[in-house]
């Protein structure tokens, strides 16, 4: 399917989910929190509370790293819970909709990519559109080659365009690449032996969750040991 197809689709199914919704030209309203609590301790312990609204956030995930599918399942359920919509631009067509019920599903708009490059569009359109509180950009199953072509200028305009609302714009990454948001966070460690057999509830406590600026710190004193 070509990308102006995919595209045409994402505004059509915008308009089905939100049949009163304003003008993509009228301000987004101002939430009265300047972050949105995840309901995950160690991340909201990390961030200032939670995510920051009108602003990007990069939780990166390396390769030999676990848990993003942990964090985003569970900023699912949050929004769900709040009573919000996500939108999930899934840049790999990867995420499993299998652990969530009927009701949290209701509340999230679920964008199947092919490919980083279709991701980046929907990103773009969703961002403009403003309508929704909290995006998710999905691009830690995409490969390297892939992410490789995504200009960085491409994150700037991202930023310009979420501070002009009250979003909260997450993009999961397998390596430090969203060169203008305003937190990274890094997910640490192996993946437990019992992972399978264990629920999501057990596994949040066992998550690695560092603060770029802490890693930076905690590299410069190795360096000087």
């Amino acid at each position: 399917m070509k990308p102006v197809s995919k595209i045409v689709q994402i505004r059509e199914l915008l308009a089905e989910k939100f049949p009163n919704v304003r003008i993509a030209s009228e301000p987004a309203p101002v939430r009265d929190m300047p972050v949105w609590p995840t309901g995950l301790w160690p991340l909201d312990n990390t961030l200032p509370g939670g995510l920051p609204r009108g602003s990007l956030t990069e939780l990166t995930a390396p390769n030999d790293a676990w848990g993003s599918a942990l964090v985003l399942r569970q900023l699912i359920r949050q929004a769900a819970a709040s009573h919000q919509w996500l939108a999930l631009i899934d840049g790999a067509d990867s995420f499993d909709p299998a652990p969530f019920d009927n009701a949290t599903l209701e509340h999230l708009l679920w964008i199947r990519c092919a490919n980083a490059a279709e991701a980046v569009k929907a990103a773009d359109l969703i961002l403009r559109d403003g309508n929704l509180p909290i995006v998710v950009l999905d691009l830690v199953m995409n490969s390297a080659r892939e992410l490789r072509k995504i200009p960085s200028s491409t994150w700037y305009r991202f930023q310009r365009l979420v501070e002009d609302g009250a979003a909260s714009f997450v993009a999961i990454t397998p390596t430090p690449m969203a060169s203008s948001a305003k937190h990274r966070i890094f997910l640490r460690g192996k993946m437990p032996v019992d992972a399978f057999i264990r629920t999501d509830a057990e596994l949040i406590g066992r998550l690695v969750i560092e603060n770029a600026e802490v890693q930076h710190e905690l590299e410069l004193e190795a360096r000087h040991a």
